[in-house]
């Protein structure tokens, strides 16, 4: 998850509406450690993760277009909802990667003031609908004003047989 401060973790749903990605790691009731590795390189996240303690890393996401400013912080938590985990952060290691980049990019770079991810689509952030032309609306009304004849004449002849049936009736 990318945050600006303007979105909140939604607990109900373990994040999924502002998700980058995910994967899934079975970590329970090893007998070793796992370890996970964010890397932030040219506006690209990657995150692999080692589970089997072997120290091969698999990919778990990788999301190109991510923006972060300098000066922000990184924010891990354990929390697992109802579940009945433990999950315990042993250590964050952070390093400074040294990276070459062209003049442009180190200028792209510092000119990032909030965080944000390129065609990224957050809840309430969708581009409003373009209206139905003429064509489609007048289709529309006119397949529902034939529906609606039909049905009418349809319950106009069930009633009629109806009726009929009820006069046949000898006592």
């Amino acid at each position: 998850m990318v945050n600006n401060g303007s979105l909140t973790y939604d607990h109900d749903r373990d994040g999924r509406p502002t998700e980058l990605g995910g994967c899934t790691a079975m970590v329970r009731n090893l007998n070793h450690d796992t370890f996970l590795v964010i890397r932030y390189v040219k506006r690209r996240l990657t995150v692999l993760i080692d589970i089997d303690g072997k120290h091969e890393w698999r990919d778990c996401i990788d999301v190109p277009g991510v923006r972060l400013p300098r000066g922000y912080y990184f924010g891990t938590s354990s929390v697992t909802g109802d579940l009945s985990d433990n999950h315990d952060i042993i250590s964050l290691k952070l390093y400074q990667l040294t990276v070459e980049r062209t003049p442009e990019e180190e200028k792209r770079d510092r000119e990032v003031y909030l965080p944000v991810v390129d065609n990224l689509k957050l809840p309430g952030m969708e581009a409003p609908l373009e209206p139905m032309s003429g064509l489609a609306l007048f289709l529309i009304v006119f397949f529902s004003l034939v529906a609606i004849v039909f049905a009418i004449v349809i319950g106009v002849i069930v009633y009629n047989k109806w009726q009929e049936q009820s006069r046949k009736h000898f006592y």
